[in-house]
């Protein structure tokens, strides 16, 4: 697996060897980064100075995608002690520790949000049809997104997700057996 684009492209990043970390794949990412830069129509999507939340963050491959494309921070949200300790590396090799955020809890409790917040782009990729996108988006809407922040979620092609009302499906995507879902976050009703 490595980095994309931006400053840091083409470095390794490490996906672990646990099969609960399912990173997202180097070509849904790419996809994923071109559809945030070129492909929403009239909502545009500054990565270039944006805090950036991933959420069930896994190896942190798409916070770290987005500091090598210029976000300014990066906040993790992981409650797997082996893959807090990936991302740590990961950001480590990548000379990204200063500019990110990793915390250890549950996606699905988020407390209140650290210093570095609300995020203008949020990543969410909970594990597949487990139910845990509908609650973590609740959960970050709590204080975590800017209002307009765009939301990227992805779940397996064939999941169905009830995404609260405050999120507004702006583009739709598949790629292979993932689907990647992109909102607009409008605050809450």
């Amino acid at each position: 697996m490595r980095i994309v684009a931006g400053k840091h492209r083409g470095r390794r990043l490490e996906a672990g060897a646990d099969e609960a970390v399912r990173p997202t794949a180097d070509r849904a990412r790419e996809g994923l980064f071109n559809m945030l830069a070129h492909g929403l129509g009239a909502t545009a999507v500054a990565i270039e100075g944006a805090v950036v939340l991933d959420v069930f963050a896994g190896s942190g491959a798409l916070g770290l995608e987005a500091l090598s494309r210029g976000a300014t921070h990066a906040i993790f949200i992981e409650n797997e002690r082996a893959a807090v300790e990936l991302i740590r590396a990961n950001a480590r090799s990548l000379s990204e520790l200063a500019r990110t955020t990793i915390l250890t809890r549950d996606a699905l409790q988020l407390g209140p949000p650290p210093a570095a917040g609300p995020a203008a782009i949020a990543f969410f990729d909970p594990p597949y049809r487990k139910g845990l996108a509908e609650p973590a988006l609740a959960a970050a809407a709590g204080g975590w997104l800017a209002d307009g922040a765009i939301v990227v979620l992805e779940c397996a092609a064939d999941e169905t997700v009830a995404v609260p009302a405050s999120f507004a499906l702006i583009k739709e995507r598949r790629y292979g057996a993932a689907r990647i879902a992109i909102f607009v976050f409008r605050g809450l009703p």
